[in-house]
């Protein structure tokens, strides 16, 4: 079994009113430098009538980086696709090309699915 590299929410529970949990921030504000990201690229074809797309899961960071992220990988493969719910989606079976790119700019990719 592989470790979790999941970033992990703590819950503390209190019974006294006064208490005040102090938040160290938000990881989403901050983007991870790429080579702490641990990205799953898939294929799929679910909800889009047997038509083949790339999503690109587990980017740690704001929206505006997976957007650009996302418009450079788009640019790379030169087709269409979004960036938006904390995921990229490239359109076609760009799978190779993208996880090639990605390993060169120093991320961490693991192809899932067949």
């Amino acid at each position: 079994m592989g470790k979790n590299k999941k970033k992990r929410i703590d819950v503390v529970y209190s019974t006294n009113p006064d208490f005040d949990f102090d938040h160290e921030g938000d990881a989403a504000d901050e983007t991870l430098p790429n080579d702490e990201q641990y990205l799953n690229v898939m294929i799929d074809r679910k909800k889009r009538k047997g038509k083949e797309v790339v999503l690109i899961t587990g980017f740690i960071g704001t929206d505006d980086d997976l957007k650009d992220l996302g418009k450079t990988l788009k640019q790379k493969c030169g087709v269409g696709g979004s960036a938006k719910d904390g995921e990229i989606m490239v359109q076609g079976n760009q799978r190779d090309k993208i996880m090639d790119y990605l390993k060169s700019e120093g991320y961490n990719v693991k192809r899932v699915g067949g």
